[in-house]
């Protein structure tokens, strides 16, 4: 039999089969060995041929080829990449100013991961009822930086409903991702979408009315024609795999200046006649945006990851 994954505990797989019927899952011993590089062979989006046992449970016995996925550095594992969802149509990366903070260098590194399979992004800026001017601003600016880029932007709030119902027309008919760090607020935004679906967040904060969402594992819901993906939050986002020209290439604002530096195979950061570094010192790319892929492509845990538009 074929079908979806859509729950994934680690050791246990809920696949929807084309009839809708739900099937609980297991891998077997010598495949999850055969060839893996990841700590999580088995992913939510995945398609897979699964046999049904006789006490009613099934063996996955075959995952069908990705159209794409989104991968990060293992946090113990430095060689080893963990999965965190397949076969995206796009994905809501979830974003806050406070409770907490998102950095630019969160974000962009979790781009380059969707941009090595050209997947859309929407950066969703959420809690903006807890904003005051300033910070409102400060999301204005985000917006601006990275619509220039060529990114969507959505404010949403679940307390004062800003955003929800757009969010729900560009989820129509899409298998949607929703990441970020841990407390954005994805699962109650998925709540806010779909009430039926009650995803467990945290207790709401009596000063803020908010809660943190306590997603322990990655589960994927129907909705519109669709899938909703709700995924455990993220504490940092390593890139595994790639090269110094790929990060190069995944940098949109970075690309258009291919072919103009005096040197084909310049990476951007010490060769002269670099076009980039003009356009940095000219302000027409974002210092914050080349800075971080410089801590990239560099592989230095620099505090410049950690960098904040101001």
């Amino acid at each position: 039999m074929e079908g979806i994954v859509v729950k994934s505990t680690g050791s246990w797989y809920d696949v929807r089969d084309a009839e809708g019927q739900l099937h609980a899952c297991r891998i077997r011993g010598k495949f999850r060995t055969k060839g893996i590089k990841y700590t999580n062979p088995v992913v939510v989006g995945d398609v897979v041929t699964f046999e049904t046992e006789a006490d009613g449970s099934g063996t996955i016995t075959q995952i069908a080829p990705r159209r794409n996925y989104i991968e990060r550095k293992s946090t113990n594992l430095s060689k080893i990449s963990h999965l965190i969802a397949a076969n995206i149509d796009v994905v809501f990366l979830v974003v806050t100013l406070k409770e907490p903070r998102t950095s630019l260098g969160f974000v962009d590194r979790f781009l380059v991961a969707a941009e090595g399979f050209r997947i859309p992004v929407c950066l969703v800026f959420n809690k903006m009822d807890l904003y005051d001017e300033a910070e409102k601003e400060e999301v204005s600016a985000w917006r601006d930086l990275y619509e220039q880029v060529g990114y969507a932007t959505l404010c949403t709030s679940v307390v004062s409903g800003e955003g929800i119902e757009e969010l729900k027309q560009r989820l129509e008919g899409k298998v949607a991702l929703f990441s970020g760090h841990s407390g954005t607020g994805k699962s109650a935004l998925v709540n806010s979408i779909d009430p039926s679906l009650q995803l467990r967040v945290g207790e709401i904060s009596k000063q803020h009315l908010k809660g943190r969402h306590t997603t322990t594992y990655a589960e994927m819901f129907p909705f519109a024609a669709g899938y909703l993906m709700d995924t455990p939050g993220i504490k940092e986002f390593g890139l595994i795999r790639y090269t110094k020209e790929e990060v190069r290439d995944y940098f949109p604002e970075l690309r258009a200046f291919q072919n103009q530096c005096r040197f084909n195979n310049c990476l951007h950061v010490h060769e002269p006649g670099c076009k980039v570094r003009e356009a940095v010192e000219e302000g027409t790319i974002s210092a914050s945006r080349y800075l971080n892929y410089v801590s990239i492509v560099e592989d230095e845990d620099m505090s410049l990851a950690e960098w904040q538009l101001r």
